[in-house]
């Protein structure tokens, strides 16, 4: 907080960060408790509300805390809370960890995904979704090779919802746009730090959400996975970490540490 007092209004075009969660990193980052979670956070998220450009993204990804065999509700509590204090939820991308490690309790399974809850500050805000299309893949070969008549027209849906498709549009396109659930391993080598998620999540969302030369900021740097990331892709970015032995980490794996800000 008291670095993010020294950057002025509408600053950045994109923030993308994992913080603790709740009861975890105790070792390392004190451990806050799933009750004190939003009254910890907010004011913090008061200064990145203030720092992100209206036109910019804040990408907060987060999961849930299971306590004597139910799932807390702490961050169902921060989005309600988030959106008092002015954010816009805009949507919940889902995180498959597809390598996920095996394990079960007596009355769940492990989680295998993660939210990155995306808030805004206006309903207007860059968002590049060519940046990210996929190849169309096996299905549209199959389900186009013989189309019906309602498949040449806008199909409506026969549950009466009022959603709607037209099936040719989707002839002789070679890429699509990708859904809202990111499949992507967790990182394989920690790098000298406990909770590191992988470059392939920093980079979709900066893909998504900004454009060469913009300014990226992450406020939970750990590693400085976002800062790499930022970096081989000609962005600009700024991370902040509390803990000193990674702030040195960080500064160890990017390419040119004194062209960024990491403090």
């Amino acid at each position: 907080m008291e670095v993010l007092a020294t950057y002025p209004n509408n600053f950045f075009d994109l923030i993308i960060t994992s913080p603790p969660y709740a009861d975890s990193r105790a070792n390392t980052y004190g451990g806050i408790k799933p009750d004190d979670y939003v009254d910890w956070f907010l004011p913090r998220s008061q200064h990145l509300l203030r720092v992100l450009k209206p036109s910019g993204t804040f990408i907060l990804n987060i999961k849930e805390k299971v306590v004597d065999g139910e799932r807390h509700t702490y961050v169902i509590e921060l989005i309600l809370a988030l959106r008092k204090q002015g954010w816009l939820w805009t949507e919940d991308f889902i995180w498959h960890k597809k390598n996920c490690y095996p394990g079960k309790w007596p009355n769940r399974f492990r989680d295998a995904w993660e939210h990155c809850l995306q808030f805004n500050k206006s309903k207007k805000f860059n968002m590049y979704q060519e940046a990210v299309m996929v190849p169309m893949g096996d299905w549209a070969q199959k389900r186009l090779q013989n189309l019906s008549e309602t498949d040449k027209n806008r199909d409506n849906s026969k549950v009466g919802s009022g959603f709607g498709k037209n099936v040719s549009n989707w002839l002789d396109r070679k890429m699509a746009y990708p859904p809202n659930v990111l499949h992507l391993a967790t990182e394989t080598s920690n790098r000298q730090h406990s909770a590191v998620f992988p470059k392939a999540l920093p980079t979709w969302f900066i893909k998504l959400f900004t454009q060469e030369n913009d300014i990226i900021l992450d406020p939970f740097c750990g590693a400085g996975t976002t800062c790499q990331v930022a970096q081989n892709l000609c962005r600009h970015s700024v991370g902040i970490e509390i803990k000193p032995e990674y702030y040195e980490l960080t500064k160890a794996n990017l390419k040119n540490p004194s062209q960024l800000s990491i403090i």
